[in-house]
């Protein structure tokens, strides 16, 4: 059985941010056994699964990706949308656009300490949508 639906977050500022309530408040019965396959539909923003107790561990991401590609770099070519526009490109692609998750008795099986982030990499990304898919 496959299960399927399209989910729009709201807007978030630039960071990384937990988003793992988000997906299961919109989620329908999780199978038993299965996969949930998340998909962000985006290449300014990624999709990645970490800790989620401490939230300087969100602070501390964004700190060293801004670090490493940081905004208004001027080799860069493509900057049409703004001086934070390539930067989320390559960030997006560094980080992924999409996380599978193990479904064990119903219920997403991540770690103790596991949450779904949202990367935004953005100043003004806006609404966010999302691919959810649950395999069983």
């Amino acid at each position: 059985m496959t299960t399927q639906l399209e989910i729009t977050l709201p807007p978030f500022p630039r960071g990384f941010h937990l988003i793992t309530r988000h997906v299961l408040d919109n989620l329908p019965e999780l199978p038993q056994q299965g996969i949930l396959h998340i998909f962000i539909q985006h290449t300014s923003a990624g999709i990645c699964i970490n800790e989620n107790a401490d939230p300087t561990v969100r602070l501390d991401f964004e700190t060293v990706f801004d670090k490493l590609i940081p905004d208004g770099t001027k080799a860069y070519v493509h900057s049409y949308e703004g001086p934070d526009d390539m930067p989320a490109h390559i960030k997006s692609s560094i980080v992924g656009q999409s996380v599978s998750i193990p479904i064990t008795n119903g219920r997403l099986n991540l770690g103790t300490w596991q949450g779904v982030y949202l990367g935004e990499f953005r100043n003004h990304g806006g609404r966010r949508r999302l691919i959810l898919t649950a395999l069983s």
